[in-house]
């Protein structure tokens, strides 16, 4: 083990930090360092600044390393990681054939480690919060509460809310809200975990509950997640019902606002540009997704030229926030950037930006992480820039963008404690975990009454090889 981990294992701190440089929103400080104490960032500025104002500390020196934001993926599944594969070749609207059957054969046990394992690939992509958007598992939505916080990763919980099924009227309804208000009162106070409300779909809730809701989350400071003008199928759905597409229909019953999370919104319309900026929503891009499953890619660049929130989300798809950064710039670049013209898309430091603080942003937690920051939490990376691709530096930003890889992360830090060494997490056995998941998820996926439209790879390439 490297000689500095002992140092970093200590505790809480205080700590002084002393890399390479820390990126800040403007670019990478040369020469800066923090100070770490009680999970926040106490102090940050020139190396020597710090060493006059706290002489007490030593200074722990970390060279050939960057030490910048831990990234914040806006649009999570955990308890659907035991399924990961069983998207790929798969069209698009699968949460019906795969997604919902898969979480309705999860036991506690299963919720729990399906969880967990997706926090802990998180954390091996620099991910340090993952804004979860609710389980259809029948558990105590405690059970991933405490996935998250045995991992040590931070976490905005959300709780479903969907009550559709049940009719405007009917006597069940009024149990969502007091659920909703229980789940928001339940964590106030958490050190990571932070609950959210969540709506599937617009159609999946009563309007009277999208408006509750929604209001809930705004007295409380909470966020509502709700998949919003995903698909095509979905807006279709709408129209239909209400005569209104998806975003339409929520400003309708007055459920746009900066509390609301709308994950995806793929398929926008201009008006639903201007929406979406005059009501301050935040949106999740999750560029991914839509390479994977998807029938467009949201226009994150003209989001960003509108000034509407976003961030950046995997919905589960894979854990590592360089690759995200990237496919958020690729699948802009290919979409609309080829076509005018454009060869920069966003200059690289947009998908950062967006990567980190606008991630946190979007999801509620602006004021708690996203940025290395005097007085946000101590949620961080240390990157090794010693490597092949990172080490000729012209434009670290961009590198970090279209060279960066989870392998290149040295420690992960949330709330100001080392989370994961090398990619190995410090205070528990991933390895172990990972074993009991492979069994776990071996049952569940026999028991779930899943159907998929393609073979697997293998026996694709069998079929084809007989044709």
């Amino acid at each position: 083990m490297n000689p500095i981990v002992p140092e970093l294992l200590d505790g809480p701190g205080p700590l002084l930090l002393v890399p390479d440089a820390v990126l800040l929103p403007e670019g990478p400080a040369d020469g800066f360092g923090v100070v770490v104490a009680d999970g926040a960032f106490r102090a940050v500025g020139p190396v020597d600044r710090l060493r006059h104002a706290h002489p007490h500390l030593d200074g722990t020196r970390l060279p050939g390393h960057l030490l910048m934001p831990g990234f914040v993926d806006a649009h999570h599944h955990l308890t659907q990681s035991f399924g990961s594969a069983l998207a790929f070749g798969e069209p698009s609207e699968i949460f019906r054939r795969v997604w919902v059957p898969l979480e309705g054969a999860l036991d506690e046990e299963s919720a729990y480690v399906a969880a967990k394992l997706a926090a802990y690939e998180a954390l091996r992509g620099g991910f340090t919060t993952v804004a979860d958007a609710g389980t259809r598992a029948g558990v105590d939505v405690d059970v991933v509460a405490s996935a998250a916080r045995d991992a040590g990763i931070r976490c905005v919980l959300g709780l479903v809310c969907d009550d559709a099924d049940q009719g405007e009227h009917a006597t069940g309804v009024r149990s969502v809200p007091d659920r909703a208000e229980r789940h928001l009162a339940r964590y106030a106070g958490d050190p990571l975990v932070h609950p959210s409300l969540a709506v599937s779909v617009p159609e999946a809730a009563t309007d009277s509950t999208l408006a509750h809701v929604a209001r809930l989350a705004a007295e409380a400071g909470a966020t509502v997640q709700i998949h919003v003008n995903e698909h095509l199928a979905s807006v279709e759905r709408s129209l239909l019902r209400h005569g209104l597409r998806p975003l339409e229909h929520l400003h309708r019953v007055g459920a746009l606002g900066p509390h609301l999370l709308a994950a995806h919104a793929t398929m926008l319309t201009p008006r639903e540009l201007t929406l979406l900026a005059d009501t301050g929503t935040a949106v999740s891009y999750n560029p991914v997704a839509s390479a994977w499953k998807g029938n467009a890619v949201a226009p994150a660049l003209a989001m960003a030229e509108r000034g509407i929130r976003f961030g950046l989300g995997t919905d589960g798809t894979r854990g590592d926030g360089f690759r995200l950064a990237e496919a958020a710039e690729f699948a802009q670049r290919i979409a609309y950037g080829l076509a005018s013209g454009d060869s920069s898309c966003g200059a690289g430091w947009t998908w950062l930006e967006h990567a980190a603080r606008g991630s946190a942003d979007a999801v509620g937690l602006r004021a708690r992480t996203g940025t290395v920051a005097e007085g946000l939490a101590a949620d961080f990376l240390l990157v090794d820039v010693t490597n092949p691709e990172l080490a000729l530096s012209w434009d670290l930003p961009w590198e970090l963008v279209r060279r960066g890889n989870r392998d290149q992360i040295t420690a992960v830090f949330v709330g100001g404690r080392m989370r994961l060494w090398r990619g190995r997490p410090t205070s528990w056995d991933g390895p172990a975990l990972v074993r009991r998941a492979a069994e776990l998820a071996r049952t569940a996926v026999s028991k779930a009454a899943i159907t998929r439209v393609h073979h697997t790879s293998v026996a694709a390439r069998g079929r084809s090889a007989a044709r």
